[in-house]
């Protein structure tokens, strides 16, 4: 069997309030922690986390947000969500330094976010200055230790695999979510794994479908029930020699959820051990 943490994504205020019960129940010891809220990202709060979860849970990386507004969809999202935004940059470049130290402080070494819709066109004013701005926050997480990891989704992958080279830094990573690039509309999961190959450091286990119109993004579904074909994408994955975890997200509440979640663990289980 090919050996693969399987985790589950979880907001940072869950675990400071719960604890690891929810964790257990699922049957998992691995977690990426969603930060939202950023004013929580607190040296405490850090001290709080390391005892929850000291000899329990696995934090394989810290999903970091930023503040301001924020729209998913193809009409409002380009000018409200991540760096590229003009107006917002600042703040969320000072909200994502801080993600960086708060996950040098609980013994974490990557850091993930949507950079937002980033321009395909290279030569754009637009283009250029959010490559600076990815830049300069990358540069801060290096000096810690940490890799900055761009979520998929919003922008299509050459014009990813762009970016990264154009910041240049060693420290740069990706977090494939293959729901994201179908939902966006943006790509083939699996064939954007041959374009991402090594640089993958942490994959969302999502489903979804393209999008049905062109203000909306695509449904997401529960794994196995969408158009992610992910017998091959991980087949893909392991060609590629990667090692990183599989982290379930789906993204309602209530008890749908926990039976989704062990749905697409059992389905992942089933996979590996075919290798």
């Amino acid at each position: 069997m090919y050996n693969l943490d399987i985790g589950v994504i979880i907001p940072l205020e869950e675990l400071l309030e719960h604890g690891t019960k929810n964790l257990e129940e699922l049957g998992l010891n691995v977690c990426q922690v969603n930060a939202w809220h950023v004013e929580n990202l607190t040296k405490e709060n850090a001290e709080k986390l390391l005892e929850i979860t000291k000899g329990k849970i696995k934090i394989s990386s810290l999903w970091v947000g930023w503040p301001g507004p924020r729209v998913w969809d193809f009409i409002e999202g380009p000018a409200t969500l991540g760096l590229v935004p003009k107006e917002f940059r600042y703040v969320r470049m000072e909200a994502l330094k801080l993600g960086a130290k708060f996950a040098k402080e609980i013994g974490v070494k990557d850091i993930v976010t949507h950079v937002g819709f980033i321009p395909e066109n290279p030569s754009t004013t637009e283009y250029l200055e959010t490559v600076t701005t990815i830049k300069h926050v990358a540069l801060e997480a290096q000096k810690l230790g940490i890799y900055f990891n761009f979520e998929t989704g919003q922008e299509t992958p050459i014009t990813l695999l762009r970016t990264i080279e154009d910041v240049g830094l060693d420290n740069l990573g990706i977090n494939l979510d293959p729901a994201n690039l179908l939902m966006y509309g943006k790509a083939n999961p699996v064939d954007a794994v041959d374009l991402y190959k090594g640089l993958i450091r942490s994959v969302h286990v999502k489903d979804g479908r393209y999008p049905t119109n062109g203000r909306d993004l695509g449904e997401e579904t529960p794994v196995g029930e969408g158009l992610v074909n992910f017998p091959v994408l991980l087949d893909r994955l392991i060609k590629y020699d990667y090692k990183g975890p599989l982290i379930i997200e789906r993204e309602i509440s209530g008890p749908e959820q926990k039976k989704d979640i062990l749905k697409a663990k059992k389905m992942l289980e089933d996979i590996l051990k075919k290798y």
